[in-house]
Order: structure tokens, then sequence, then C-alpha cells
């Protein structure tokens, strides 16, 4: 689930760049040659922004989306493998161990005897 879900957003990618690259910017941008020749000249003009701008919006919406399944599925999947061993080593690092030193320091605590005069 979580490959498909990764390609798709790959496309999805892919397909807004490609779509924000066509739109007309300040200057002339690539929309005016490149969307008139792949679209036989129908999509000229205020026709081609209006349907460049629609789709970056689509294709916007899809890339939230599939970032939010993308997450579910990610912290779903990452409750399931508990007892991996990357989390077992972390788990074991974070737990105190006594040193030597303080071993040291609680065997002579205990030997302390006390007499009265």
């Amino acid at each position: 689930m979580f490959s498909v879900l990764l390609v798709l957003l790959i496309i999805v990618a892919v397909f807004m760049i490609a779509i924000i690259l066509l739109q007309k910017s300040e200057g002339s941008g690539m929309s005016g040659a490149a969307a008139a020749s792949m679209f036989g000249g129908a999509l000229t003009g205020a026709a081609a922004g209006n349907f460049l701008t629609r789709t970056t919006a689509w294709l916007a919406t899809i890339f939230f989306i599939l970032c939010a399944l993308l997450a579910l599925v990610s912290a779903k999947s990452a409750n399931n493998i508990a007892d991996s061993d990357l989390r077992q080593e972390l788990t074991a690092d974070a737990q105190p161990q006594q040193s030597p030193v303080s071993d040291a320091a609680n065997a002579s605590t205990d030997k302390v005897t006390v007499t009265e005069k």
C-alpha cells in the first residue's frame, strides 16, 4: 500500500511540475508555444490559462491528499513494527546502566560500622 501511494505521489508531482512550467508568468513563459503546439492551438490565451490553473489546483489537492495518506499508512506500519532491531537497540541504550564506579561507591557505604565509646 505504501509503495503504491508513493508511486502515485511521484507521478502527480511530475505532472504538477510540468503543468506549472507551462503556465504563463510575468514574461511569456513556456505556455504560449508549448500549449499551442501540444493542443493544436485550442488552448491559447485565456482558455489555456484557465485550464492550466484548474489542473494545477486539482493536482495540488491530490498531492496533499496523497501526502496525508502516506503519513497515515506510515504511522500505522511503524506501530506494527514495534519490535524491530533498531527500536530494541535504541530502548536498550536509553535505559541507565550502572557503572563500576557507582558499584564501588555503593559497596563502600554498605561496610560502614559505627562504634560507640
